[in-house]
């Protein structure tokens, strides 16, 4: 994984817009607290909005990840939008990303329980139709 990250920190590197350079920072950030960790898990969640093209709908969704990143377990957490990359190979069909780390499966298995991540399925699971999650290990 750490190769997979940093093969992917060099390819944004040599081409930096500001999106990129953003895309990069966040990499980097991200592949200094795998670093880190003996045994990282990553919960990466894309959101397909019932709504798309509502900037409210969108920003009710960011406010409520924001509150769901408060989840002790969470290391580092980022939301994401699609990138205005066009390569055949790219998704970028969904509305919004919400990716976190954790130290390892236990944790991440306590997020899904924990009260906030709960509540926040509550709150906000009226504003999505879809969602994709991948997780993985090293």
């Amino acid at each position: 994984m750490k190769s997979i990250l940093s093969l992917l920190i060099l390819s944004i590197a040599f081409s930096c817009t500001p999106i990129e350079e953003k895309a990069a920072e966040v990499t980097e950030t991200i592949t200094e607290a795998v670093t880190e960790l003996e045994n990282p898990f990553i919960h990466h969640v894309y959101f397909y909005l019932n709504n798309p093209d509502s900037a409210e709908d969108r920003a009710e969704l960011v406010e409520g990840l924001n509150k769901l990143a408060k989840v002790e377990t969470i290391q580092k957490h980022y939301i994401g939008f699609p990138a205005a990359t066009d390569r055949e190979v790219i998704v970028k069909d969904y509305s919004i990303s919400w990716m976190c780390l954790f130290k390892n499966m236990e944790e991440e298995e306590m997020y899904q329980v924990d009260p906030i991540h709960l509540k926040f399925v509550e709150d906000y699971s009226h504003l999505w139709s879809t969602v994709k999650i991948y997780d993985s290990v090293q």
